[in-house]
């Protein structure tokens, strides 16, 4: 396709190099750069269908499956097709193009941005489009500007050196798997509302909420139901998910699971995650977190972390001339207003592209919330579908504007 291509070595010293592909039509140009990511989780291959397989392409009625597919090789696959397309019919862009592949993602995209830093002249750009993440519903055509932040930690209560008899000892000794399910509940409660306030923004900006005002999450015919008595009470679906902070408990243990004994297990921990904003400052959480746990008699919990590298909040004012820019261009494409979130719900390292190579970003992503992703029978969408993407992208690549 005519383009320059190198392959990095990261910089962390981790085998997850970088491919910088870049074609450089004329330096007075736009340039426009596409961020994409080839590493994939496990394949996990006993837990398919009959039929399907992690390592094979399969096309099952409107859907095709594999390891992949929605996550991420799919997507960006979609936007190289789309320039392929472009070259064929023109012969050129007519803008400057640069392709970035990750490798690492999945792991928290480890060297990232070290990677940035170093290789700034071959990253800069006038914006960056990428393709991530699920649409809000199957049908409708989604923009995004910036993603949720992500923090892991573990919460750790550890009372003696091991196990005691449950005959013998039951009664006498505290259990540290009842006192962390204590805890856990003093921080969120059974409803989903979180009480432990300072790791939740103040409000919800204005520009925000109007933005979330005709987002209606539709997790489609595949997709779980949603909780309505579930989350931030006074919050719609879209504000639960697009414009406020959750605290998740990912996985919990104690004893042994999978061999239970009969004794007083001498340990428990549960890994936990806060999803938040640009609103709230990720650095206050775990502090704020021991705090409550200290104020509500549950000292002896530890909070212990971050357990991977912070994936920071970003977030670009949907009144930016970029995001109005594609907006226009997706409803002159397909003949509807494209849902606009301020953010996604998930994460990205989108923070690399904003904050070190200083780029307004938007993200068109061509999977769907009930896609399977991380998880085995992972899809994509129909055919036809795919092909409405292509075009739908080949249309944000060709305005110059």
């Amino acid at each position: 396709m005519g383009y320059e291509i190198q392959i990095i070595d990261n910089p962390a010293g981790v085998a997850a190099p970088f491919l910088v592909a870049r074609r450089i039509e004329d330096p007075t140009l736009p340039t426009v750069l596409t961020y994409g990511h080839g590493d994939v989780i496990r394949g996990l291959d006993a837990q398919w269908q009959s039929g399907l397989s992690p390592w094979k392409l399969t096309q099952v009625g409107g859907r095709y499956y594999g390891r992949g597919t929605a996550d991420n090789k799919g997507q960006h696959s979609i936007n190289i097709a789309a320039l392929r397309a472009v070259l064929q019919v023109r012969g050129k862009l007519g803008f400057n193009s640069i392709f970035m592949i990750d490798t690492g993602e999945e792991i928290g995209s480890p060297g990232l941005h070290e990677f940035a830093r170093q290789y700034r002249h071959l990253l800069q750009a006038d914006v960056l489009i990428g393709s991530d993440g699920p649409r809000l519903a199957p049908e409708r055509p989604t923009v995004f500007m910036g993603t949720r932040g992500a923090l892991n930690f573990d919460l750790e209560v550890e009372f003696r050196a091991g196990g005691h008899h449950s005959g013998n000892w039951g009664g006498l000794l505290a259990n540290p798997g009842v006192v962390l399910c204590h805890a856990i509940a003093s921080i969120i409660d059974a409803r989903g509302h979180v009480q432990a306030r300072d790791i939740l923004p103040d409000r919800i900006p204005d520009a925000v909420r109007a933005a979330l005002a005709d987002v209606v999450v539709d997790p489609g015919p595949d997709g779980p139901e949603i909780d309505e008595w579930w989350g931030e009470r006074g919050l719609t679906p879209a504000e639960k998910v697009f414009g406020w902070n959750t605290f998740e408990v990912l996985a919990m243990s104690t004893g042994n699971p999978e061999r239970p004994v009969n004794a007083v297990p001498p340990r428990a921990k549960a890994h936990c995650q806060i999803r938040f904003t640009v609103d709230k400052d990720p650095s206050t959480f775990l502090p704020a977190l021991q705090r409550h746990l200290d104020a509500h008699g549950f000292s002896a919990v530890k909070v212990r972390g971050p357990s991977h590298e912070i994936m920071n909040a970003t977030r670009l004012d949907p009144g930016h001339a970029a995001v109005q820019w594609a907006v226009r261009s997706v409803t002159q494409t397909l003949g509807s207003k494209p849902a606009v979130l301020p953010n996604l719900g998930g994460s990205l390292p989108n923070e690399v592209f904003t904050d070190i190579l200083g780029l307004p970003t938007v993200w068109v992503p061509h999977s769907y919330g009930a896609c399977s992703q991380h998880a085995p029978n992972r899809s994509e969408e129909h055919t036809s579908e795919l092909q409405s993407r292509q075009y739908l992208v080949c249309r944000l690549l060709l305005e110059k504007k």
